[in-house]
């Protein structure tokens, strides 16, 4: 089966796309990549986005138009992924959507919203289009993420089995998430706070605008990290919370780090840059501490900068850190394919959460169909598990080798 999967993190950087053939042997889902893109938001509707995360305000109105314009792109990102990387031939789109709100009260998430609604990509691509993802695991008393557990813990499998150590799937993207897999119990997975999400609302502060992001880690290498503002950063009581737990921007935006630096001396700008890189570094590897991690593959735009690479592996066992590339995932694309094994899970009728990960009461199907230009038809559901995941090249040869870091 074709899936086209299409997710917008947490950082609005744009549209990912990624395709996939996806077909189950056994207890084994294989995956072959077929390439990814990466698509800008419209400048107007990508400023409308930032606009309205926390703190600032959003009318029914304005949201409205967003919803609608963040599907229309979507839409267009996914006839532009089957013309360039299915050559014309789909079957269906999984979408992530774009995460808005993440709505969490002591610890528990009452609710998630994601714009993009899904009958704008149904309409253009004529392909059934399954979306709202995240929404039955919260409804199940779960956080809805991080879903990247799903793909996680059935990829690491292997390489657990084989080394007999805990190994773990990082993803940097505006928040930092984590999976844990070990030899023995189920995987864990949670937020472990802020990934790139401080760092580009201070690079968009400090460039008057200019910068989205620290382009190559360039202003946090020439500054030093504050020890009196990263102790108050790291005195945030969401650190200390045992998981299942999971955060958003709602909590780790720009006035959250200018509340922090109040009443201490003036911050020099490279030297806030670096404070925020070694904040995200610090606190995922305790958490990677933990749990007694010995290899950790790193994913998401976080691994596009240096310096946050630079100050993870200071803080981690020397060659714990590997991307997810060593194993066949494209480290900027992976949630995108994320997309489109949750999309075939649910497809044919199996689970798409991990309960431990996400707290749910327990194994769900995820999501809502949006029918294509036909009628709908699924296949009759597996009745046999998937219990791991292979990355295959084109030949169904794995990419990689799984035991090289065990």
């Amino acid at each position: 089966m074709r899936v086209l999967g299409l997710i917008s993190g947490t950082s609005v950087d744009g549209i990912d796309v990624a395709a996939a053939d996806l077909h189950a042997t056994g207890e084994e889902l294989v995956l072959v990549p077929l390439g990814h893109l990466e698509l800008d938001y419209p400048e107007e509707l990508r400023a409308g986005l930032l606009a309205a995360l926390p703190p600032g305000e959003c009318s029914a109105e304005q949201l409205t138009r967003l919803d609608t314009g963040v599907g229309k792109a979507f839409a267009t990102a996914a006839l532009e992924g089957i013309d360039r990387l299915t050559e014309g031939r789909a079957d269906l789109v999984a979408s992530l959507g774009q995460t808005i709100f993440h709505w969490v009260e002591n610890g528990t998430v009452e609710g998630t919203l994601q714009l993009g609604q899904p009958a704008w990509i149904a309409e253009r691509t004529g392909l059934p289009v399954l979306a709202d993802l995240r929404v039955r695991d919260v409804a199940a008393g779960g956080h809805g993420a991080p879903l990247a557990s799903t793909l996680d813990a059935l990829w690491l499998r292997s390489l657990v089995d084989a080394g007999r150590k805990p190994a773990a799937a990082l993803n940097i993207g505006g928040i930092a998430n984590l999976t844990v897999v070990t030899p023995e119990g189920d995987p864990l997975a949670y937020d472990t706070g802020p990934g790139n999400a401080l760092i580009d609302a201070a690079a968009v502060q400090v460039s008057g605008g200019g910068q989205r992001s620290d382009l190559d880690g360039a202003l946090a290498a020439s500054g030093s990290v504050r020890p009196d503002l990263l102790e108050r950063l790291l005195d945030d009581p969401y650190y200390a919370a045992p998981p299942p737990k999971s955060t958003g921007k709602e909590r780790f935006h720009a006035g959250y780090f200018r509340a922090a630096a109040e009443g201490l001396p003036p911050i020099a700008d490279a030297d806030l840059l670096a404070t925020l890189t070694e904040l995200t570094a610090v606190t995922i590897a305790r958490e990677c501490a933990r749990h007694g991690v010995h290899t950790v593959l790193a994913s998401g735009g976080g691994v596009a900068n240096p310096a946050l690479l630079r100050a993870l592996a200071a803080h981690l066992p020397p060659g714990a850190l590997a991307t997810s590339e060593e194993l066949g995932l494209p480290a900027t694309a992976k949630e995108a394919y994320l997309t489109a094994v949750l999309g075939w899970l649910t497809w044919h009728g199996l689970p798409a959460n991990v309960p431990s990960a996400t707290g749910a009461a327990g194994p769900r199907l995820l999501g809502s169909i949006t029918p294509g230009s036909g009628p709908l038809s699924l296949p009759p559901p597996r009745r046999e598990a998937i219990t791991r995941l292979r990355v295959a090249a084109a030949s169904q040869q794995p990419v990689g080798d799984i035991n090289a870091r065990t």
